[in-house]
């Protein structure tokens, strides 16, 4: 169940009208793969409108700056995060962090376009990154990302697998992280798997692979995501040096 301050604020951004995109922790738990997340992850759309319903949506939490870089758009478009903490008293302690340029995936428009929206049986509507482009977001170098993503995809699976749709079929294959799961579907759907292979280049192995090589394969696959995720952040992490020194 969501706790009480982030419902708190997701009432607000859904009163507010922000186009904001509920991702991170937040999302997995309401996509049934988490149990409780502390802070707000968002997604923001840059939209004068939408920048300034925000602002407002920032004075009626009473979210503060915590950290650099500032909340300016020049830096949400370079792909940093802006971070703040909630003082009012019902969100009080409550960290939120925004972005809105995420390694991998389109621009923001394209995000609104294919989210997720979950009604709350109070009646509360969340707009969520979209299952797929959540997994893709949570591609990183850090180590807790990686169990999550397979979570996620193990409950979509058994959810829908008695009734699959091509897309979801298609899904499973280009992000399944679990070898049982995976050489299943490889071997259920092989002309799919083989079409799918120029998007996933272990498909091909896999399609004669054992469950034990499988998962050599698949940590392959997550070590160089990593890497290209660590390679990414560089130069962002080096701005965000500068900025914390003072240096223009």
């Amino acid at each position: 169940m969501t706790p009480n301050p982030i419902a708190r604020a997701l009432s607000s951004i859904q009163q507010r009208q922000v186009r904001a995109l509920v991702m991170g922790g937040q999302a997995c738990v309401l996509y049934g793969a988490a149990e409780f997340s502390r802070d707000l992850d968002l997604a923001l759309s840059l939209s004068s409108a939408d920048l300034t319903q925000f602002h407002q949506l920032l004075s009626d939490l009473e979210a503060k700056t915590i950290a650099v870089p500032p909340f300016e758009s020049r830096f949400l478009e370079a792909g940093h995060a802006a971070h703040f903490r909630c003082f009012a008293p019902p969100v009080a302690g409550l960290r939120i962090d925004v972005m809105t340029v995420l390694r991998g995936l389109p621009g923001f428009d394209t995000l609104w376009d294919r989210r997720t929206t979950i009604e709350m049986p109070d009646g509360l509507c969340v707009q969520l990154l979209s299952l797929p482009d959540l997994i893709r977001s949570k591609k990183t170098q850090r180590d807790k990302d990686w169990p999550m993503i397979r979570r996620l995809i193990e409950a979509h699976y058994l959810r829908h697998r008695e009734e699959a749709t091509e897309a979801q079929l298609r899904f499973w294959l280009l992000e399944c992280r679990t070898p049982d799961i995976l050489l299943a579907l490889v071997r259920e759907h092989r002309p799919l798997a083989a079409t799918l292979a120029s998007e996933r280049g272990l498909l091909t192995l896999a399609l004669d692979a054992g469950a034990e090589q499988l998962e050599s394969l698949l940590a392959e696959e997550e070590r160089a995501e990593r890497r290209r995720d660590r390679e990414y952040w560089r130069p962002l992490r080096s701005e965000l040096e500068q900025l914390r020194r003072g240096i223009p």
